[in-house]
């Protein structure tokens, strides 16, 4: 009976913590946030969360198909692709917490702020945040120039450069500090366009990028295609929202990596 007990505790805390996990990939879906980190998560979790709940049908079907020759070969291929996806997985997240932490070490820098969404004129609560930590700094040094990266999308009343500026300026920062990039659509034309901006105004080549953490290691790579050297200011990211976006940047470290933009 002890063992059984025993057994049966040793799975009440995985089939947690999968449950755990499998909610923090899908209420933010409730939000409109729907992306490849949620839906992978979700996906995996509900599967640990399967197999842990309900591990004795599980093993039993696992030992049943390991008696023959083809089952052999699917859990072999099977679990050789999961233990390559979790070895990836962990060392991506290695270099992303190191990536995070790569702030500048004075003046001698440009800041580039990364665009993100804009709600109804004024910045989402992640674009504040890279904003707030991006003023920190310029607040700090009061001669370093800013660039504020990000188009206009199809739902929002104006630019994101636009609405960053404004926000600057309402706390302090001086307009003539602050250089609109208000073309952009993604990470790769955010650093392409204030790369053509950091040479059309002679400013200082090495670049400070401020977005959240967890986007880091992504745009510092897309830095280094465009030959941009680049060290970083990481804003925080609401906890709720860092599994989702962990994830999401696993696929596009992944994709930079093998493609390069």
């Amino acid at each position: 009976m002890s063992l059984i007990l025993e057994r049966t505790g040793m799975r009440v805390l995985p089939t947690l913590i999968s449950f755990i996990l499998l909610l923090f990939f899908t209420v933010p879906m409730t939000a409109g946030i729907l992306n490849l980190g949620n839906c992978a998560g979700a996906v995996i979790s509900a599967a640990l969360l399967g197999i842990f709940a309900f591990y004795g049908p599980f093993s039993g079907f696992v030992s049943t198909l390991w008696q023959k020759p083809a089952g052999k070969a699917v859990i072999c291929i099977v679990s050789g692709i999961a233990a390559i996806c979790v070895i990836l997985a962990l060392t991506i997240s290695v270099f992303m917490v190191r990536a995070a932490r790569d702030d500048p070490k004075g003046r001698e820098t440009t800041i580039v702020v990364l665009g993100c969404k804009v709600k109804d004129g004024r910045p989402s609560l992640m674009l504040r945040r890279r904003l707030d930590a991006a003023y920190d700094y310029l607040a700090e040094y009061d001669d370093v120039t800013v660039i504020v990266s990000g188009g206009k999308g199809t739902d929002e009343l104006i630019s994101e450069a636009q609405c960053m500026k404004d926000y600057l300026v309402s706390k302090g920062i001086s307009e003539e500090r602050i250089i609109m990039e208000d073309k952009s659509s993604s990470t790769y034309e955010n650093l392409k366009f204030s790369r053509e901006i950091i040479e059309e105004n002679g400013l200082n080549e090495k670049i400070t990028i401020v977005t959240d953490g967890y986007h880091q290691l992504r745009a510092e790579m897309i830095a280094g295609s465009l030959d941009m050297d680049a060290y970083n200011i990481a804003a925080d990211t609401s906890w709720g929202l860092v599994p989702t976006y962990w994830v999401r940047e696993w696929f596009g470290v992944a994709y930079q990596f093998v493609f390069g933009k």
